[in-house]
């Protein structure tokens, strides 16, 4: 039989065909891809080095990333809450670089994009999505940014939702504080501002309530700040980060030119602030304000609380950053040193909202205590501290003036 095919003898990839001067086939393709290849790369250099010549930040670290000399980076937990966002707008008109750190479970993404739009500038501010209870991420946070300074706000913070669920609060207060200064002490953080509560006192015997007044919390929401309290006074024995406690007592108004204000959750507006209260019945929202309690040994027999302007606020946070001192530790009560009970409160927003709220009295809500208020001698000895908008009534106006133009809140959808 006549065989057709061809033997061979080496495989067809590996044949060469020469073709004279002591050259191959073979050599001339294999040099030629690689020339190819040193001009592509030659090209791809080239562009690399006038991308990076145009637009240099495309070699540059993140501001947010690295310290830098004349800027103090802040990270604010619960930055776009109601309190925080008041305080990181404080911040970065006082020319601080920013980090807010938030869930958006209380705060409001509406807040951050306000913020953002005020500062637009490289290197003011930047929002991080995340959750503190998950150590992961918080890990990864400091890990990646340079902080100078800690102010922690993030907590959930209803009395009476604490109440109900109590482990929620102290595993949202107390056990994330923790995770926080973990990493504050792995990354060599070195100032941590903590927003604290007047409701780790309790009902004190004693009025007004001085720093040193035993702390006796009567419910889970001051239970778990004094622990977080107590956590970090025993980190601080050991350690040179400088701590400052503000323990504050009921926060009203809003920023003076109208760019933030409160806007809670729906859901939650029974258990929130009796301002926002106030407002939604004046606003038709609610058919009327709930007032939890008349038979406490007070004046009128309602509580009795000491309500401090969150512009006040937010200004003895920066004192005390500014103030803060390595190794030491800072706790001083932040409010007006006058209490006003909820019925001289109820008076007032009536007259700020021009409003005929409809009024309910009902049985004591759980938790709550009849009479707080500071005395604020310490603060303004030592930080230069005093409340300056201690008008009740117009302090409510301004709060008011806000929610009048922001009916549905900040109206952007704080899901990520």
């Amino acid at each position: 039989m006549l065989n057709f095919g061809t033997s061979r003898t080496q495989p067809r990839a590996t044949r060469s065909i020469s073709i004279g001067g002591g050259m191959d086939y073979l050599d001339l393709k294999t040099r030629g891809n690689f020339i190819g290849k040193v001009f592509l790369a030659a090209v791809l250099t080239t562009l690399c080095i006038i991308m990076i010549k145009r637009y240099p930040s495309l070699n540059s670290p993140s501001p947010f990333s690295v310290h830098e000399a004349g800027v103090t980076h802040v990270l604010v937990t619960g930055g776009a809450g109601y309190i925080g966002s008041h305080a990181t707008l404080r911040l970065l008109k006082h020319s601080y670089r920013v980090t807010i750190v938030d869930n958006l479970s209380r705060g409001n993404l509406g807040a951050v994009k306000v913020l953002q739009n005020l500062f637009p500038e490289p290197g003011r501010l930047q929002f991080i999505y995340a959750d503190l209870g998950d150590s992961k991420s918080v890990d990864k946070i400091f890990s990646e940014n340079k902080f100078d300074a800690v102010m922690h706000f993030a907590a959930v913070a209803y009395v009476g939702e604490s109440t109900l669920d109590p482990l929620k609060y102290y595993h949202n207060i107390t056990s994330n504080t923790l995770l926080v200064l973990e990493s504050m002490a792995k990354y060599g953080v070195k100032t941590l501002i903590y927003s604290s509560t007047c409701a780790t006192y309790g009902e004190p015997e004693k009025m007004p309530i001085i720093e040193v007044t035993e702390q006796k919390p009567i419910n889970p929401y001051g239970k778990a700040k004094k622990m977080a309290e107590d956590i970090i006074l025993d980190f601080s024995k050991n350690s040179k980060m400088a701590v400052m406690i503000l323990r504050y007592f009921n926060v009203i108004g809003s920023d003076p030119e109208g760019r933030l204000g409160e806007a809670p959750r729906p859901e939650l507006r029974e258990h929130g602030r009796i301002s926002g209260a106030c407002f939604d019945a004046a606003r038709g929202i609610t058919p009327g304000l709930k007032v939890r309690g008349t038979d406490y040994k007070t004046t009128d027999g309602t509580c009795i609380r000491d309500y401090i302007d969150v512009t006040d606020l937010v200004d003895a946070h920066v004192k005390a950053l500014e103030k803060a001192q390595p190794a030491k530790v800072g706790i001083y009560n932040v409010g007006t040193g006058k209490g006003r009970s909820v019925k001289e409160f109820v008076d007032a927003c009536k007259k700020a909202t021009g409003a005929n709220i409809k009024v309910d009295f009902l049985p004591r809500r759980p938790g709550d205590y009849a009479e707080v208020y500071s005395d604020p001698t310490k603060i303004r000895l030592e930080l230069n501290w005093t409340a300056q908008h201690t008008d009740l009534e117009k302090s409510l106006q301004v709060a008011w003036k806000w929610q009048k133009s922001h009916r549905d809140g900040y109206g952007v959808s704080s899901r990520i």
